[in-house]
């Protein structure tokens, strides 16, 4: 079953940009103007007006901080990690924590998106990617 996760975001041109024109995702044709829709594995990522969001959910759309999520991307290499944080940065993203070594034996790194967003981007050697770059959890 496919999944979606669904971020609110200030300004909708300036999301699809970031992800489409600076990181490079694909958007799907059944975008509209209040919502983009990015495939990204088995995940549908869907940008949607945050004030619309908001009152779809009955909440307030204001609020700024740490939010207690954040989403995360696993590389093939250590290399790789740095190469997406670069990209992310020429993109519009915010460097937050540039790669390091992890306790665990792997290499991390954080940026925001343009409406401040957490992505991780990993490279763990216990968690090696399949041809199709998902996941091979032990």
């Amino acid at each position: 079953m496919d999944q979606s996760l669904t971020l609110g975001v200030l300004d909708i041109e300036r999301s699809r940009r970031f992800y489409r024109d600076g990181l490079g995702w694909q958007m799907s044709a059944a975008s509209t103007e209040d919502v983009a829709f990015f495939r990204t594995g088995g995940v549908v990522l869907a940008l949607y007006k945050r004030e619309q969001l908001a009152a779809d959910t009955n909440l307030s759309p204001e609020g700024s901080g740490f939010a207690g999520i954040g989403l995360a991307h696993n590389v093939a290499t250590r290399e790789l990690v740095d190469d997406a944080l670069e990209a992310a940065v020429v993109a519009g993203g915010t460097l937050l924590n540039p790669g390091t070594e992890t306790e665990r034996g792997g290499y991390t790194g954080y940026f925001a998106y343009p409406d401040g967003f957490l992505r991780e981007i990993a490279w763990n050697p216990g968690f090696p990617l399949r041809e199709d770059d998902s996941i091979d959890l032990p």
